[in-house]
Order: C-alpha cells, then structure tokens, then sequence
C-alpha cells in the first residue's frame, strides 16, 4: 500500500483538529491585540471563578474533615474543583495553563510569534492573578472565610511552599498540566456537553486529588494567604512554587501534550500547504 494513501486522520486527530486549535489561537491574538481590555477581563475572570472553587474547596474540607477519613475528603474536594475548569471553559474565560497548549501548537506550525506569545501569557497570568485578588478582597469583606476554613488556607499554603523543593514542585507541575490539557484534547472530539464535562472534570479531579501543582490555583491560593496574613506565607518559597509549577505546567501543557499532538498531525499531505 503506498504510504501517500494512508488516511491520517484516521490514525490520528487530523486537520480538522489542527484547524480548530489554530482558529482558537488567532481569536485569541486578535482580542488581546485589539480587544485588550476584554482579554484581561476573560482572565480575570479565570481567575475570579478558580477562587471562588478554591474557597468551595475549603469549606468542603473544613466541614468534612472531621467526621470522614483524609483520603475521603480530599476525593471529594478534587471532585468539587474539577467544576473550576468546566465553568471557565464554558464561559470563555482565558485560563494561562490551557494556553500553554493552545500557543505551543501555533509556535509549532509558525501562526504566531514566540514574542506574541510571551505577551498573551504574561498578560493571562496577570488576569488570573487579579481576579483570585478581587475574589478575597471581596470575601474580606464578608464573614465566609470562617476560622476553620483559614485553617484550612494556612494548611494549604504551608503544603505548597514548604514541604517540597524545586524539583519535586516542577515534576508535580508537569503532572498536574498534562491531565488537563489531555482532557481538553479529548474533550475537542466529543459532541455531547455533558461528556465533554466529564472528561474535563476526571483530568482536573486526577491532579487535584494527588496534589499536584497548578502555577495559577497556587497564585490564587497565596493571594487569598496574602489578603488573610497568612503566617504561613513567605515570599521566597512562594515564588519558588510559583516558577517550579509555571516550568512544570509548560512542559506538561505545552510540550507533552501540544507539542506532541502538533507534531503527529503535521501530515505530510500538509507538507506543501502549510497552515497561514
């Protein structure tokens, strides 16, 4: 059989996918070059619905820790911030972990600059920072923080900037960023709403539920420290996390899972027609 005729995109996802991450990517050059206002809010938006699971999250743990076991309540809390990526998803907020896949794929196939690039994700991640800010600044303002759910916070930051070093918070950060983009990249070849809901929440319940680290829920959770003067809170170890997971998200998103995928549905029957 000659090699030319093999259908690919039988074999893998093909042009069709391709396509879809390329047009998603220009959409979102075009807003942030034109629209810059409205990128940001997309972010900050992101990052506002990432606290508000984050603080869902804690009371869960503050109001089960007590009467189930440990592995039993951290399922259940992983289970419930899995509903984070799903509402930012489907409100087209700009989460910076699942651009790294995006932009990785249209690095490869030259629709956007590497300079493009680094502008759309610093200004994401100033976006998803802002609104986990707002989030507690708001809450400050509120008595839901109950003290059993800052208890909780202090735990949480305490795990992410002093129980591990740099090496084990990138390695963790590869894993957490590459179950969630490999259920966006499952979730892209389902029709069904509610099936692409649970691809996309058993990625983020798997990470969430073995502690890996997430460059962005890490900013929101130290935002939320930094707003309730945490004492666990330090600026060193905290940015030490914060690159760590941000490296490890890339590798994991970017590399694993977009570059790998960029590179099996580069079909040489595209070789002479390669995407604009």
């Amino acid at each position: 059989m000659n090699n030319k005729n093999v259908k690919w995109d039988k074999v893998f996802y093909g042009r069709i996918w391709v396509q879809h991450v390329v047009d998603t990517i220009k959409t979102k050059d075009i807003l942030q070059s034109f629209y810059f206002k409205r990128y940001l809010l997309r972010a900050i938006m992101a990052g506002f619905i990432l606290g508000l699971i984050t603080v869902f999250v804690l009371m869960i743990r503050a109001s089960l820790d007590s009467y189930l076991p440990g592995g039993m309540t951290n399922l259940i809390a992983a289970v419930a911030f899995s509903f984070a990526l799903v509402l930012i998803l489907f409100t087209n907020s700009e989460l910076l972990t699942s651009n790294f896949m995006y932009f990785t794929v249209g690095l490869y196939y030259r629709v956007i600059s590497p300079m493009r690039v680094l502008k759309i994700f610093t200004l994401c991640f100033i976006g998803n920072a802002l609104g986990g800010l707002i989030l507690f600044l708001l809450l400050r303002f509120s008595d839901v923080m109950t003290p059993e759910m800052l208890v909780q916070l202090e735990n949480g930051i305490h795990h992410k900037t002093l129980t591990a070093g740099f090496i084990a918070i990138l390695v963790k950060g590869i894993f957490a960023n590459f179950f969630i983009n490999i259920s966006l990249v499952i979730a892209m070849q389902i029709e069904d709403i509610l099936a692409k809901m649970f691809v996309m929440m058993f990625g983020v319940t798997i990470f969430a539920f073995m502690a890996y680290e997430h460059v962005v829920y890490n900013t929101v959770l130290f935002t939320g420290g930094l707003i309730y003067q945490s004492e666990e809170l330090s600026f060193v170890p905290a940015l030490i996390n914060l690159i760590g997971a941000g490296i490890g998200n890339y590798i994991g998103g970017g590399l694993i899972i977009g570059l790998f995928y960029a590179y099996l549905n580069d079909h040489h029957q595209y070789h002479n027609e390669r995407l604009q």
